[in-house]
Parts: structure tokens; C-alpha cells; sequence
């Protein structure tokens, strides 16, 4: 599990369950400058949902969802 986006910034959200994973993202997406890309490691499996709801509503792009064993691993570039 592998990729080859590069990031700058990891947030390691296993183990937290909604709505900590999004509201942690918000916060560490807010510390980023426009174009920078955040890395998401959560165990929560609505994350899938409610990252891309998130995303959405608040423009921010998800320029790659992976997934193994039970880990999803999102790259989210901050647009504005």
C-alpha cells in the first residue's frame, strides 16, 4: 500500500470515530497553504463517506482514496 503522491503533512486518525477524523482534518487542512496536500490514516469506516461529503461542502480535493485492511488512507489538496 503505496503511493506515489507526494504530501506535506500526515494525520494519523485510527482509532477515532466520527466526528473526530473530520474535525482533526479541518484543523490540520486550516495550517495548510493553498496547493499543499495532507495525508489521512483513519480506521473509521465512514470516513470514506464523510471525507468525501467534506470535501465537497468545503472544496478541498481528494486526489486519492486508498484502502487495506480495514485502513483508509486519504490525499487531500487544500484549494483555497
Amino acid at each position: 500500500m503505496s503511493s506515489d503522491i507526494k504530501f506535506d503533512q500526515m494525520l494519523d486518525a485510527k482509532g477515532m470515530s466520527c466526528p473526530l477524523p473530520i474535525l482533526k482534518t479541518k484543523k490540520s487542512i486550516d495550517g495548510l497553504s493553498k496547493d499543499q496536500v495532507l495525508k489521512v490514516v483513519t480506521t473509521d469506516p465512514g470516513s470514506k463517506n464523510d471525507m468525501a461529503s467534506w470535501a465537497k461542502r468545503t472544496g478541498n480535493e481528494i486526489l486519492k482514496v486508498e484502502e487495506d485492511s480495514g485502513i483508509f488512507i486519504f490525499y487531500i489538496k487544500k484549494t483555497a
